[in-house]
């Protein structure tokens, strides 16, 4: 157990304000130059500085602002040199426990708008003044629910929800503890705690209210009547040197406690608010610049009810004009007021209950302005004047009682004896506490009656065994003038302290067990001596208070003297040099002195009978109840002294117990500035909310115990350098941290489960060391890359010589080599001039050769060139002649066989007229449509004979052109003939005269002659290639003409094609008119069949065939009997005529109706099965929407087949978990719908002259198709199956059909939706264990570094819960793959289950800081590569956009895992690094990233100032505000992405499961397939 040690202060603790008990005071011998401190400042409190210089005690140190001085060594405290940038989220991870550690951790914090902070288990709550929607919103609420504590970032969601949990779980009551000043958001954190545990444990709003909401619309209401203008001290550090500094505030005057009542299966049951500690004295007594409780000035702000209860000028009222302050700046007590009214009709106040409320309050300020005086006797006393003579009467009118008899209750007093009672007159100032005691009782029954009233407007739960209490009670006060109200309130918060330093007692004997440590010699420090000295009997200052009140005659001299003899020696109490009657006590937060002037005056309280008999007499039925009758035992005595001090301390000892029985948690709130303006830290006024709320008081708890406690990894990774050999070694961490502690002689040090505990000094020795052997380290590397420069400028200097002698040898080396150049240069040129010489010789005789030769060979080339050339025309002119005569057969053989085709169709077209025309005489209805298709007919007719002869005009046209063109041909051959002729006759010339040339040559004398011969033949030669020449041109424009002419015959055939095109899409168009006509000739074999059915000879037995109607296309059968006709044919009415007029027409419409469920039943037995799939279609789809389409009831204008298939697929999806299942329907509905978008259409059904004419188009489209192919005539039975052109029908639908559609949409989502949630579900628990890797100690990677099989095991092992997650997909494919799930849907469900996974990565990183490091980056980023891995695997089709999905989560593990951060600027970051996440988002991860492998810094402190900046211009948009996602729930498709996404589906070839097989009625099935 722990001992405790009581607090001794004395002079010195008293000057350093008790931090002797800090983490870390430095002395002579841990101290170091360059060690990091904090140093004391006037201004903030405390400054970072460096130490300087040592001497004799004394420090030299540098400030962060360039400041140096001295400073005695025991007031510095030491700094964490590698503190983070962010701070840390729990104060019991500070390396340094100290004063100046947790302030500067809060400041750091709140610049990153972290305003939550724990301490242990204790929540500290910085108020922003700012909104942060982000916080608190529903999303948040989930995070936090079922968290383990200190999971994830401290917030007041988690108290709650830890509060909760341990109310759930073991069945105790829980209470949380808000406290701090007015301003620091008590209010706010309280409801907070409300709204969290209504969303965990709501119950249904009453009233459009919900028990949170009831609670807080009461505030106004409990405000007004509780709270009041106080002053304090605003300036902690002047405070204790003795100077003030006033600030006014709203600081409630009483406690309340929210008591939240659930129920056994946790859920919101009830609320209760229960009030403590009210301060009745301030209804009688204020002092300036106080003021009175609100509702006294806001009635008096009130022109109506100041009329109506003669107040007037609040500064005539003596209860209110004891101060000189009556306005508060910025509140409008008319507006106040107004508030407070609409809080009396919210909590159930109705408006004669409010009129007495006012009536009590107006007759408590008359009773204060009535004033007495002596009477005839010096022991009596009356009325004043008449001035108070009209308040007696305005006073007893208001509470409507007697006059006289108020004025002798309060002048005189009535004494119970044995004899009889005894009536004595009262003195002036008794009778003035008298009527001061009867304002106070009257107050405080009035207040009473409110706490009542709205408890029973929120509703009590009178069976509830647990809650959960919020107590929001008055903190810590001290002013300048401390009278006897801020002696019960520092009492009380005494008190709360010391149930707070239990808590902390507990919460470290808990965490010490929990690590099995041996704590038993731990000391720790406790206020129990305080409390003594205060509330101890029988001699503490509350019991001598009261014995000085039972005396008349004692005075606050006499009470001051009292306290001085009996605690003089006592060291928490002490008596000031300068003043006689004041006394001073040293409390928990520091010393308070008191002014006992007023003390016996407001400790004095009186219960009187009189008072109670009066008003409980009163004819106001509201005063008479706030007085009921007083128990006998009270009546004996009609005037009885009640100590206010006792009774405070016994409702503060009823406090404790109903603390003392739940299980507590602290939230402490600290007003971060006195302007109430954000980003405004005030160290000191921080520092003095912190010592008043006991935070740093739980902090010196720690320091008494092990203040430092760090995990293993956490302190080999800091102080494994120390001692690198035994990290070195196969030791554990725990054995490693043991033997690193030994061999640092270290002692009184405690080795948990997974921590150290060192006690107070021990970090700060250890640093020391780190400091001396990173120093050492340093010069060993100074040293080391010294002697590396050197040497670097020794190689330096001896590779310059080296390069001066090699330039040397060079330039001696050139000028050799340029002699023997020379020399060289001078044999070449004698050669080569010699050689050039020579070869201008030899040339000149080449060159001659060369000419001569030239000649004789350009003769012969040029004549076997010629030769060639009249070859290759020859050869083009005969095969373009060929070519022009195969062609012209071809066509005209093809024009033959045209015109036979056409004789032939029109034959075929003929006999089938012929045949539908005899066919057409039995039925009237379609005379008009044989007209027209004769019509039709004769026009096509028509139109084909002009075809014809256009055709054949064309023809002609291009036979004459071609005989032309043969003609013109014909005679430039002949031309050509005749050229070659005379060409053959020139070339024999040419060759007679070259023999002659050859003979000239070998004969000299003959060459004049010859070459003459030679010049004349040479112009022959040219005039017969001019002749060649000029039939070339004419080949050429006869070529050009033929081309032009086969140009024109392919624009003709081109038009001939399109021609052709058009016939095809007119058969196209006129095939669905066909198949309308196939339904005409079905309807008159019904017809015939109706009509033998009805002859006299087969009677009327087989009138109502179910099968023959249920088959009949024009009839529908509706849910009440009736049937209708599609067509309005006279034969058709006449029959349903007959029907109508027989008797049996009951009994039919039941069999049909019979016959007609038992179709549905089957076809829902049918379908409700696993039918399987029938080439990637599923069966039931298929099945469903042949029979729906073949029974017409997609045209029904009432039917229940819709609601039977939708109650039956819904049945079969409901609460269904087997993904198996749930795939195969979503499957079915998404093919059916489909079916139904494409193929369904709202508009009204057909009339007879819309079919008659989709008849004739019928017949005109076979005619056309006989044109092309007589044996692709439509049979009639071309409708009866559904092939792949599902466009060629489609279905007018009724209501029934539209809302089927609607249906059949909500249930694809719902089955969409919860295949999307189980995979969810599935990956949830997944994905916790995925966003932080697993720990691997330190100890073990220095030792697996090692091993070559370190990396793929370790890789194995954790990489297991990414593998798992990669089957969950994989799975989850196949299973929609096999059942044959569209594409379009696989691809929306994985992108938005690759969303969630993005969501909840990103969130947790967020909101977690051991997931910002860099190891956990690269196994997250391990995992996305296999997530990566995957998608390319599934492939776009399936996979979709799923990789874009995680881009938040991709580039917040790209930027964890980057090196040199610091040396990344904003833009950057911004648009390079991160491009998606916003500035808020960033900002987050950079101040919660920390390297765990490297030990590298997060970006710089410059970065992290522009992104402040930046986020506080942007703090404006709320929308901007959330740094975390949200998840995307919608339905990401729609009806018409159905049809569009999903290709055409044949139902052809569906074969029908063999159930239906046994039924008749389906045998349309069969058929079909």
């Amino acid at each position: 157990m722990f001992k405790r040690k009581f607090h001794r202060e004395d002079s010195e603790m008293t000057r350093n304000n008790g931090r002797q008990d800090d983490s870390g005071v430095f002395t002579k011998a841990n101290i170091a130059i360059g060690s990091k401190v904090w140093v004391e400042n006037n201004g903030v409190a405390w400054e970072e500085a460096d130490v300087i210089e040592i001497d004799n005690g004394q420090a030299k140190v540098l400030t962060a602002r360039g400041l140096v001085f001295y400073t005695p060594i025991f007031k510095m405290h030491p700094r964490d040199p590698d503190a983070k940038h962010g701070g840390v989220d729990d104060m019991t991870k500070l390396a340094y426990l100290n004063e100046p550690g947790v302030l500067h951790n809060l400041a750091r914090r709140y610049e990153l708008n972290d305003i939550y902070t724990y301490t242990g288990s204790i929540l500290i709550a910085v108020n922003p003044f700012t909104k942060l929607p982000h916080l608190y919103n529903v999303h948040m609420m989930e995070q936090y629910r079922g968290a383990t504590f200190g999971e994830l970032s401290p917030h007041v969601f988690a108290v709650a929800d830890v509060s909760y949990r341990a109310m759930i779980n073991e069945g105790r009551s829980q209470s949380i503890l808000v406290s701090g000043e007015s301003g620091a958001g008590k209010t706010e954190t309280t409801k907070l705690i409300m709204q969290y545990l209504a969303y965990i444990g709501g119950r249904a709003a009453m009233d459009g209210r919900t028990v949170e909401q009831q609670v807080l619309e009461s505030n106004p209401l409990l405000e007004a009547f509780g709270n009041a203008k106080t002053v304090r001290n605003d300036n902690s550090r002047k405070y204790w040197r003795g100077h003030y500094k006033e600030v006014h505030l709203f600081i409630s005057r009483f406690g309340k406690f929210v008591e939240i009542q659930f129920d056994k299966n946790g859920r919101i049951s009830g609320a209760a608010i229960r009030t403590y500690l009210l301060e009745r004295s301030r209804v009688v007594q204020i002092t300036h610049p106080e003021r009175n409780y609100h509702c006294f000035y806001q009635l008096c702000a009130s022109p109506e009810d100041v009329a109506k209860y003669k107040l007037g000028d609040p500064r005539l009222l003596h209860y209110l004009n004891q101060s000189n302050t009556y306005d508060l700046v910025g509140v409008s007590n008319a507006q106040e007021y107004n508030n407070t009214r609409r809080a009396m009709h919210i909590v159930g106040i109705n408006l004669e209950e409010q009129e007495s409320i006012f009536r009590v309050l107006a007759g408590i300020l008359h009773l204060g302005n009535i004033e007495f005086v002596s009477g005839k006797e010096h022991d009596s006393s009356i009325l004043k004047d008449k001035k108070s003579a009209f308040h007696l009467q305005t006073a007893a009118e208001l509470l409507m009682c007697d006059v006289e008899t108020l004025q002798d209750v309060l002048c005189k007093r009535v004494i119970v004896t044995h004899d009889g009672n005894i009536v004595k007159s009262l003195e002036p100032h008794v009778a003035a506490a008298n009527r001061d005691a009867l304002a106070k009782t009257v107050y405080s029954h009035l207040f009473d009656w409110l706490v009542d009233k709205i408890n029973k407007s929120i509703g009590q739960d009178p069976d509830s065994k647990t809650q959960i209490g919020v107590l929001d009670i008055y903190g810590f006060e001290s002013f300048q003038n401390n009278s006897f109200e801020q002696f019960c309130i520092n009492l009380a918060n005494e008190k709360l302290q010391q149930h707070f330093n239990q808590h902390v007692f507990k919460m470290e004997q808990d965490d010490y067990s929990k690590e099995e440590i041996n704590w038993s010699y731990i000391e720790f420090i406790d206020n129990q001596d305080v409390l003594d000295l205060i509330e101890k009997k029988p001699i503490g200052i509350i019991a001598l208070l009261d014995e000085s009140c039972m005396f008349p005659k004692s005075t606050s001299e006499t009470f001051a003297t009292k306290l001085f003899q009996n605690f003089g020696n006592n060291h928490r109490f002490k008596k000031p040099k300068l003043a006689q009657t004041d006394f001073t006590i040293s409390h928990y937060a520091g010393e308070v002195t008191y002014q006992t002037d007023h003390f016996l005056e407001k400790n004095r309280d009186y219960i009187v009978v009189e008072h109670n008999n009066l008003l409980s007499s009163s004819k106001c039925p509201f005063v008479a109840s706030l007085f009921p009758s007083l128990p006998e035992h009270n009546i004996k005595s009609s005037y009885r002294f009640s100590s206010v001090a006792t009774r405070f301390k016994q409702q503060l000892q009823a406090l404790l117990e109903t603390l003392n029985c739940t299980e507590p948690h602290f939230i402490r709130c600290v007003k971060p500035n006195a302007s109430n303006k954000p980003g405004n830290f005030d160290n000191q006024s921080v520092l003095h909310q912190l010592r008043c709320g006991g935070v740093l008081e739980a902090v010196r708890i720690s320091c008494a115990g092990y203040p430092t406690r760090c995990t293993y990894d956490e302190f080999l990774d800091r102080f494994g350098l120390l001692a690198p050999e035994i990290i070195n070694r196969n030791y554990d961490e725990k054995t490693a941290s043991q033997k690193l502690l030994q061999k640092l002689n270290l002692h009184n040090f405690q080795l948990g489960k997974t921590k150290v505990f060192l006690r107070a000094g021990q970090i700060v020795d250890l640093d020391v060391r780190r400091a001396h052997a990173l120093n050492n380290a340093a010069k060993v590397i100074q040293r080391f890359v010294r002697a590396f420069i050197a040497r670097k400028e020794f190689i330096r200097t001896c590779d310059a010589v080296i390069t001066i002698q090699t330039y040397c040898r060079g330039f001696l080396a050139c000028k050799i080599l340029e002699l023997r150049r020379r020399e060289i240069a001078t044999t070449i040129i004698q050669k080569h001039t010699r050689r050039w010489l020579l070869e201008r010789k030899y040339m000149l005789l080449r060159s001659v050769a060369i000419v001569v030769q030239a000649g004789i060979r350009a003769s012969f080339a040029h004549k076997e060139f010629n030769m060639k050339k009249q070859t290759v025309a020859a050869t083009k002119i005969q095969r373009q002649w060929h070519m022009f005569k195969v062609q012209s057969y071809f066509c005209q053989l093809r024009k033959a066989t045209i015109a036979f085709q056409c004789a032939w169709r029109c034959r075929v077209a003929t006999r089938e007229l012929r045949r539908l025309k005899l066919s057409a005489r039995e039925t009237g209805a379609l005379q008009e449509a044989k007209n027209k298709l004769d019509k039709r007919c004769e026009e096509l007719t028509w139109r084909l004979e002009l075809e014809k002869r256009l055709r054949v005009a064309a023809e002609e046209s291009k036979r004459v052109e071609v005989k032309k063109l043969l003609n013109a041909f014909q005679e430039m051959q002949e031309e050509l003939n005749r050229a070659n002729l005379k060409f053959i006759q020139e070339r024999e010339k040419a060759n007679v005269l070259q023999s002659k040339l050859e003979t000239a040559t070998r004969e000299l004398s003959k060459l004049e002659t010859t070459q003459v011969k030679f010049q004349e033949l040479i112009k022959e030669n040219e005039n017969a290639k001019a002749s060649v020449e000029l039939i070339e041109k004419k080949q050429l424009e006869t070529e050009r003409e033929f081309i032009r002419t086969k140009k024109e015959l392919e624009e003709w055939q081109k038009r001939a094609d399109e021609a052709e095109l058009k016939a095809s899409r007119a058969k196209q168009d006129l095939q669905r008119s066909e198949e309308r006509i196939a339904s005409v000739d079905h309807e008159k074999q019904v017809l015939r069949q109706q009509s033998i059915a009805i002859s006299p000879n087969s009677g009327l037995k087989n009138v109502a065939n179910p099968i023959l109607i249920q088959k009949t296309p024009e009839f529908h059968q509706l849910s009440n009997g009736d049937q209708r006709s599609h067509f309005d044919s006279p034969m058709s009415s006449q029959i349903f005529r007959e029907f109508s007029r027989t008797p049996v027409e009951s009994r039919r419409s039941r069999l049909i109706l019979e016959r007609q469920q038992e179709n549905q039943e089957v076809l829902l037995k049918c379908v409700t099965e696993n039918l399987g799939f029938t080439h990637h279609r599923p069966v039931a789809a298929c099945i469903i929407y042949k029979c729906l389409l073949h029974w017409h009831t997609f045209e029904a204008e009432r039917t229940t087949m819709f609601d039977h298939l939708i109650q039956a697929i819904l049945s079969e999806i409901e609460g269904q978990e087997d993904g198996n299942v749930l795939a195969y329907w979503l499957s079915n509905i998404s093919t059916l719908l489909f079916l139904l978008q494409r193929n369904l259409r709202s508009n009204s059904f057909p009339t007879a002259t819309q079919l008659r004419l989709n008849a004739s188009v019928s017949y005109l489209g076979r005619l056309t198709q006989s044109f092309r192919s007589p044996s692709n005539i439509a049979s009639p039975g071309a409708l009866a199956s559904c092939g792949d052109n599902t466009s060629a029908w489609q279905v007018d639908a009724k209501y029934p059909a539209l809302l089927f559609k609607q249906q059949l949409t909500a249930a694809l989502e719902k089955v969409y939706g919860l295949i999307r949630d189980n995979a969810k579900r599935e990956l949830t628990p997944l994905l916790n264990f995925c966003i932080q890797a697993p720990r691997v100690s330190r100890v073990s990677m220095v030792k697996g570094s090692r091993s070559p099989n370190f990396g793929g095991s370790n890789h194995q092992a954790l990489g297991s819960h990414w593998h798992n997650i990669i089957k969950i997909l994989s799975s989850l494919l196949n299973t929609l793959c096999s059942n044959h799930v569209p594409a379009f849907f696989i691809s929306k469900l994985f992108t938005q289950v690759f969303s969630f996974i993005n969501v909840q990565l990103f969130n947790s990183m967020l909101l977690r800081r051991e997931c910002c490091s860099f190891s956990n980056g690269e196994y997250v980023k391990f995992g996305l590569s296999e997530l990566e891995q995957w998608i390319c695997e599934a492939t776009e089709k399936y996979a979709g956009k799923s990789w874009d999905e995680l881009r938040f989560i991709r580039q917040a593990v790209g930027f964890l895992v980057i090196h040199q951060k610091r040396n990344k600027p904003l833009n950057e970051l911004v648009n390079d690094i991160c491009p998606g996440l916003s500035i808020q988002q960033l900002y987050r991860i950079s101040t919660m990233y920390w390297d765990d492998k490297y030990g590298t810094q997060s970006v710089s402190n410059e970065v992290i100032r522009n992104m402040i900046d930046i986020v506080k211009n942007d703090s404006h948009d709320m929308s901007n505000n959330s740094f975390l996602l949200d998840d995307d729930l919608s339905i990401p498709f729609s009806a018409d992405d159905i049809s569009n996404t999903i290709d055409d589906i044949d139902l052809s070839d569906v074969e029908p499961p063999p159930l239906l097989h046994e039924y008749p009625t389906f045998q349309f099935l069969l058929q079909h397939s």
